[in-house]
C-alpha cells in the first residue's frame, strides 16, 4: 500500500512548502506537487497522481480545497478513488473519506467551500460594478482609435499590401482580437 500526497498552490507566487511538510510528517511515499489554478479541472499533477495510484493506496492532501473547488469536483474525485478501492485524507479537516463520518464531513465542508467561493465571485462583482458607477475603467486600457483605425485601413487593403493579421496587429499594436472584434462589428452594422 502506497501513501501518495497531493500538493497545490494557485498562484506562481505561492509556496507548497507548508503542504509538503505535513504530508511529509504524514508519511507520504511520494509526493506530487503543482501551481495551477484549482478552478481548473486540468491539473497535469493531479492527473499524474491519480493514474499512479493502485488498488489498497492512499492519497493524501493537506486541505479540501488544494483537491478542488467546486463540489462536483471534489464528489467526482472522491466518488471515481472509492470506486478504485483508493482510500482518500484529508489532514487539515481530519477527514479520512473511508469511514462513514469522513464521507459525512467531506461532503458538508466541500460544500461549504463551493459557498465560499461564490461568496468571493459575488463580492468581486459587486466591487467591479461599484467602480463602473464611479467612473472607474476596469481591465486594460483599451487602444488609441488613431491605431484601430489604421489597424482596419491596412486590414482592408491586406490584399494588395500582402499583410497577415498578425503582421498588421505587430505593426500597429492593435490586438489581433480587436482588429476582429471592429472588423465584425463593422460588417453587422452595414
Amino acid at each position: 500500500m502506497a501513501v501518495i500526497g497531493y500538493g497545490r498552490v494557485s498562484t506562481k507566487d505561492q509556496d507548497l512548502a507548508l503542504q509538503v511538510d505535513k504530508l511529509n510528517e504524514y508519511g507520504c511515499d511520494k509526493i506530487f506537487m503543482e501551481k495551477q489554478s484549482g478552478a481548473k479541472s486540468d491539473r497535469e499533477e493531479l492527473a499524474k497522481a491519480l493514474d499512479y495510484l493502485r488498488e489498497g493506496d492512499k492519497l493524501v492532501v493537506y486541505k479540501i480545497d488544494r483537491l478542488a473547488r467546486s463540489t462536483f469536483d471534489l464528489q467526482k474525485i472522491a466518488k471515481e478513488l472509492e470506486e478504485r478501492g483508493i482510500a482518500l485524507v484529508f489532514i487539515k479537516e481530519q477527514i479520512d473519506f473511508s469511514t462513514p463520518s469522513g464521507k459525512l464531513m467531506f461532503t458538508m465542508l466541500g460544500a461549504i467551500a463551493e459557498f465560499e467561493r461564490d461568496l468571493i465571485k459575488d463580492r468581486t462583482a459587486e466591487g467591479r460594478e461599484r467602480a463602473e458607477a464611479q467612473g472607474k475603467h476596469m481591465g486594460r486600457k483599451g487602444k488609441d482609435e488613431k491605431d484601430v483605425k489604421k489597424a482596419l485601413k491596412l486590414f482592408d487593403e491586406r490584399e494588395s499590401n500582402g499583410l497577415s493579421v498578425n503582421d498588421i496587429a505587430k505593426m500597429t499594436g492593435v490586438p489581433r482580437s480587436t482588429i476582429y472584434a471592429k472588423v465584425k462589428e463593422m460588417t453587422s452594422n452595414s
